[in-house]
């Protein structure tokens, strides 16, 4: 086929247009964007983004469903037609072209960009975006932004609707980040634009325009829940009963977890959580499953998750190996409290993706000799960790030691899926 006809075949194959729309409407469009909404046979998208788009659509207009619909169910339907679908800003950030591309080939669909919030947002202050931290809080968790909160930072972050900033505001009060400066940027690009400055804990902006985005610039108190960027955090950041691996101990298993970008964790027997919750403040691409048996203990993990910004972090209430049936299969296991009980060992063992890692800490005789088993039947790393701290012996000062740990470190035989 001669190279002008195949590129005309395959435009003919590409029967959907994803055109991301300002609040400037059709006046930011590029020719390309308006041709695409003009010619389809029907155009999907927002309330007010057909309404922005109503000048240029010749065909029929669709308003998603309530609730949307993530599998984008019309839309399929009328694979073949020329269909159109607006979005705001760049469809790709945060955006409905995400949710398309997980139905629709990118062979199948040509997108038109506009300036995305964020980009409109660093403009008008002057932020060069590559240094800023941004984040989607729209129809997602304020804590999110938690592990954000360093000082000196800026933070860009997407709110749901009106009342997003005086909740952002709130929530920096509440943790220490009273005196941070937020810039509430409203309609941006429209003809209701407005760019308006408060102080969190003294944040009084009346009339929010729903369509906002908030920057913040981080500036902590002396009280402020300051997340650091390291494995083994403060035993005293978490809230727990005294069921935690302690940070020196838990800095190593991390270690040995090896976690990389993608990757689900099981935390067997999570106790308060907390390898879960470092695990998946590593990346936000991480994800991790807490399995606890103990009902306050699953209750105190959820608090923690929250706490920590990781309210995506799965909590499983049951006893191990009955509580692993019909979980995602793991990319690494930690076996902290309950290893020792019938079963769990070996339904974690199988469970375990090809090329996945597994650690296990023992502190009793009983756990010790399950590990000492286990390498000599699968081989892997036996190391002994003891951990001893400075404490009031008398009028004077002696080392205390804790508990010493036996951890097994074990990488399943295949290739990583």
């Amino acid at each position: 086929m001669p190279p002008d006809s195949a590129e005309k075949a395959l435009n003919q194959s590409r029967w959907l247009s994803i055109v991301g729309i300002g609040e400037d409407g059709v006046k930011g469009l590029g020719e390309n964007a308006r041709n695409a909404i003009s010619s389809a046979s029907v155009v999907f998208g927002g309330k007010r983004h057909l309404e922005l788009a109503a000048p240029l659509i010749t065909g029929g207009s669709r308003a998603w469903p309530t609730p949307f619909d993530a599998a984008m169910r019309d839309v399929v339907a009328l694979r073949g037609q020329k269909v159109c679908v607006l979005a705001s800003g760049d469809p790709f950030l945060f955006g409905v072209g995400a949710t398309l591309s997980r139905h629709v080939a990118a062979e199948e669909f040509t997108t038109y960009p506009a300036p995305s919030a964020f980009s409109l947002a660093a403009s008008r202050l002057g932020w060069p975006l590559q240094e800023v931290e941004t984040v989607s809080l729209h129809g997602r968790p304020l804590d999110l932004i938690r592990p954000l909160l360093h000082p000196g930072r800026r933070v860009i972050a997407l709110t749901s609707d009106e009342k997003g900033p005086v909740e952002l505001a709130e929530l920096l009060a509440a943790n220490g980040f009273g005196s941070s400066r937020l810039t509430v940027l409203e309609a941006l690009g429209g003809e209701a634009e407005r760019v308006r400055s408060a102080q969190a804990n003294r944040f009084s902006l009346p009339a929010i325009n729903a369509l906002n985005v908030v920057a913040v610039e981080v500036a902590a108190g002396d009280d402020a829940r300051i997340l650091p960027r390291a494995f083994g955090l403060d035993d005293a950041l978490f809230d727990h009963d005294g069921q935690i691996t302690k940070r020196e101990i838990r800095a190593l298993t991390l270690s040995a977890l090896a976690p990389r970008r993608g990757e689900l964790l099981w935390d067997i027997g999570a106790g308060s959580g907390s390898i879960g919750i470092e695990w998946m403040l590593a990346d936000p691409s991480l994800k991790a499953v807490a399995i606890e048996a103990d009902a306050e203990r699953a209750a105190r993990i959820r608090r923690n998750a929250v706490s920590f910004g990781v309210p995506g972090l799965r909590i499983v209430e049951g006893e191990a190996p009955a509580a692993l049936v019909g979980l995602p299969a793991p990319d690494a296991i930690f076996i902290g409290g309950g290893g020792s009980d019938p079963g769990v060992f070996d339904a974690a063992v199988d469970a375990l993706r090809p090329g996945g890692r597994l650690v296990a800490n023992a502190v009793t005789l009983e756990m010790e000799a399950l590990l000492l088993a286990a390498q000599a039947r699968l081989g892997g790393e036996l190391i002994r960790i003891e951990v001893s701290r400075a404490g009031p012996i008398g009028s004077m000062q002696g080392w205390k030691p804790a508990m010493p740990v036996t951890q097994w470190r074990w990488r399943k035989p295949g290739e990583p899926q």
